[in-house]
């Protein structure tokens, strides 16, 4: 299983290594600058709302069903039928609850328009995970690797043409951007159908009513799950652009996206570990073999990396922002440099979330893989609240850079609870080696960082590259990232044959 992991995790990390840096740091980012961070961030808050209220798209049943589909994949062609059904009603249903609950907080007119579009989206994403959970579920994690970058790289190609061949004679808005991933989602869905008609008999939708109330019931417990993770994952867009009056709120949550665009590429490489550790975590916990060097060396990939990339994101904050980002507009030098250092202070904060939310997908997807959902959801719920409460206090005060505590907060929380929580359950013993090594690690990057901005008179771009590589250094020669350990799982055996 170990080897199977890295051997999946190699291809798929590559893939996404290609293709979502650049959407995330290229296209999107593009999109941002051409639209303003006003325009932008009105759409960002859109999104984040209809985000909110994503797993009512879905219930559960994809986690649900990639565990299920793992252990017994000879239930995929009874099962597809049924919660394929399930999934466009669900969508009904998704689609009548946002504009209810839009309307009810005070949207109208084009947040409305808007929110139709996206919500839209949600519901072709919700269906194309779907389809990749049964992919996934039969061990495809070639194919799945390969769906897992379709839609970006067809977003790419669409939007890029839009932006940067003349096509929209300069024209280009948020409701274009909104359109192409309607389309880039539509052809990845189709794409992902096919793949999962080739190993089912049939596609054929029918009702029984037994067969959902069953599905539902098994999937209600990952269902809130996800929905009290959502609103401490997604919700703080959404409270500065609701909290703070006027324009100055699309502003506030335009600064806080320009911040969460480098977040959010580092938490989809984090995501993969997931997808990929949720099905191998499943089939060893039923044939009851030992998950703890698989949790280990997953746990030090992961950790050594977000370690390495936060502390450089903290001393390299205004630096970053600054490469990124150009003035929009009418928009002074004074007006943007502002805008800049928001953006950096936020950045500065999201990326110590990027840590936790790192551990949290390693050990939330253990205790997962373990269906210990009660205690999940207990802990998901100490999130939100810790959330909700520290948004509502800070916003108002320090209004983006609120948000950005508020979430470091609740993902830092939520995190140790998930450890101690696994810790305790499969009684591993606390490995303070391997914390030690952690915080070296984070030490040598940061004191490197430190001293080369201000004595080494290097170009900044040379002293963050110098202040990485030492990180890696560091990793390696504390053995977190394990050369020997990784090749000994790679090298097939006989054992592996059989």
């Amino acid at each position: 299983m170990q080897k199977k992991f890295l051997k999946n995790l190699s291809l798929i990390l590559f893939l996404n290594l290609l293709i979502k840096p650049f959407w995330i740091l290229g296209v999107d980012r593009q999109v941002y600058n051409v639209v303003g961070p006003e325009n932008y961030g009105f759409y960002f808050s859109i999104f984040n709302f209809s985000f909110l209220f994503f797993i009512f798209l879905d219930l559960g049943i994809t986690n649900f069903n990639n565990r299920n589909i793992a252990q017994n994949n000879q239930l995929l062609d009874k099962h597809f039928v049924g919660i394929g059904t399930i999934k466009l009603l669900l969508g009904i249903f998704y689609g009548m609850l946002i504009f209810i609950v839009g309307y009810a907080i005070g949207y109208r007119g084009g947040q409305l328009k808007l929110l139709a579009w996206v919500g839209f989206n949600q519901f072709l994403l919700s269906f194309l995970l779907y389809l990749r959970s049964n992919i996934s579920g039969l061990l495809l994690f070639a194919i799945d690797s390969f769906l897992s970058i379709l839609d970006r790289l067809l977003m790419i190609l669409i939007v890029g043409i839009l932006l940067w061949t003349g096509v929209a004679h300069n024209r280009f808005n948020i409701e274009w951007f909104v359109y192409s991933q309607t389309v880039a989602y539509l052809i990845s869905v189709l794409v992902a159908l096919s793949v999962v008609l080739a190993h089912t008999s049939k596609l054929k939708f029918s009702w029984n009513l037994a067969f959902f109330v069953m599905i539902i019931k098994k999937s209600l417990p990952f269902a809130l799950l996800v929905l009290l993770m959502s609103f401490y994952n997604r919700i703080d867009p959404v409270f500065l652009e609701r909290l703070i009056p006027g324009k100055e709120g699309d502003l506030q949550s335009g600064i806080y996206s320009a911040a969460f665009r480098m977040l959010d590429a580092g938490q989809n490489f984090a995501y993969l570990f997931s997808v990929l550790l949720l099905p191998l975590f499943s089939k060893m916990i039923k044939e009851k073999q030992a998950v703890g060097k698989l949790l280990r060396l997953s746990f030090s990939i992961i950790i050594s990396g977000s370690l390495i990339i936060a502390v450089t994101a903290f001393f390299y904050s205004k630096e970053l922002m600054l490469l990124m980002y150009i003035p929009h507009g009418q928009e002074t030098g004074v007006e943007f440099q502002l805008r800049i250092n928001e953006s950096a202070a936020v950045f500065r904060v999201l990326m110590f979330s990027f840590v936790a939310i790192s551990c949290n997908y390693i050990f939330g997807t253990l205790l997962t893989a373990n269906n210990n959902l009660k205690w999940l959801n207990i802990i998901a719920f100490v999130g939100m609240s810790s959330n909700i409460i520290m948004n509502l206090i800070l916003i108002p005060r320090i209004q983006a850079l609120g948000s950005s505590y508020a979430s470091l907060t609740a993902q830092s929380l939520t995190a140790l609870l998930n450890i101690w929580l696994a810790v305790k359950i499969f009684k591993f013993r606390f490995d303070w080696a391997l914390l030690f090594k952690i915080l070296l690690t984070a030490f040598f990057t940061g004191i490197t960082a430190w001293m080369l901005k201000l004595y080494s008179g290097i170009a900044w771009p040379y002293t963050i590259s110098i202040t990485v590589l030492i990180g890696l250094v560091a990793a390696f020669a504390l053995k977190l990232l394990d050369i020997r350990n990784m090749i000994a799982i790679l090298r097939i055996n006989e054992e592996d044959k059989k």
